[in-house]
């Protein structure tokens, strides 16, 4: 058990100071922004259809910082349709969360993965006006509902992470989008301690996990580390043991994380409908508009 522990260096990274008013944009992994003062939307300009997944997945792998595509029920495409042909310029995912209980604790009389999903990446060209992710998100909730959808939860991560080289690779943001469409804010998920790889990617818990226990997937993550320079896993090694050993050769770092902002939309075609949701959390209120005290 004692091979088994990982002695990697704490650090504890400093949230964005504050909420904006600025719009957050990305292009070929790199953020941009616009400000909501900008104007400039026009949603005769724009359209939204469902996506295969071959396409939504090169738009996010490409375009989101994070590289990566999620277990997806639902894709949705945001096309400019102003030159005359349809250009994709934006894509929203609502997908499967690892674990049911991210879906049944905030909304316990939902049917996960059915009646309620996790908004899992959402990603707009930085060329897109100002207000665009507003209408779009709302056309989106207007087909889920259609779909028998009635709860989407979403997360917002306020710590930027940056690479070994100091090249931000996330710059945190409070969830100013889901703030802007009312949606219900339910405060911090659980603390937790997350591994930060050399290139600002996150090994979290459950990846971990799945190296040490060999469960289903764990060939991702330790693809992530070999990739970063470990030694790939011989043939009858203790995954345990290999798992430390590649986080200290490739100079991961743990940090802690005060949880991130939990939001909760209730879908329905009107108030009443809505409010009769049940929630399984308490709310909380204002928004959150700067870090915590600590």
């Amino acid at each position: 058990m004692y091979a088994a522990q990982e002695a990697l260096p704490f650090h504890d990274l400093a949230e964005i100071p504050t909420a904006s008013d600025w719009c957050q944009r990305w292009s070929g992994r790199r953020h941009s922004f616009r400000h909501v003062r900008e104007g400039g939307f026009d949603a005769r300009r724009y359209g939204v259809e469902l996506l295969p997944e071959k396409e939504a997945k090169a738009f996010v792998v490409g375009h989101h910082y994070s590289g990566t595509f999620p277990v997806a029920r639902f894709r949705f495409g945001l096309f400019d349709l102003g030159s005359g042909d349809a250009r994709l310029c934006g894509v929203a995912v609502f997908g499967v969360p690892v674990r049911a209980e991210v879906l049944t604790l905030p909304l316990p009389g939902l049917e996960p993965y059915v009646e309620s999903l996790e908004c899992s990446r959402f990603v707009l060209l930085d060329e897109c006006p100002a207000n665009t992710e507003s209408w779009f998100l709302a056309r989106c909730f207007d087909v889920l509902l259609a779909r028998g959808v009635l709860g989407i939860v979403s997360f917002a991560d306020p710590v930027p992470r940056t690479d070994a080289s100091g090249v931000t690779v996330a710059v945190g943001h409070v969830g100013t989008i889901y703030q802007a469409t009312n949606a219900v804010y339910m405060g911090r998920a659980t603390p937790r301690t997350v591994k930060l790889l050399p290139n600002g990617r996150v090994l979290n818990e459950r990846m971990a996990q799945k190296v040490r226990d060999q469960e289903q997937g764990h060939e991702y993550a330790e693809r992530l580390l070999t990739e970063l320079g470990a030694t790939p896993m011989r043939a009858g090694a203790d995954p345990r043991v290999w798992l430390r050993e590649s986080l200290e050769a490739v100079g991961a770092r743990n940090y802690r994380h005060r949880g991130v902002h939990r939001y909760v939309f209730r879908l329905g075609t009107n108030r009443r409908k809505r409010e009769s949701i049940r929630l399984g959390i308490p709310t909380r209120a204002p928004y959150p508009k700067s870090p915590d005290r600590r």
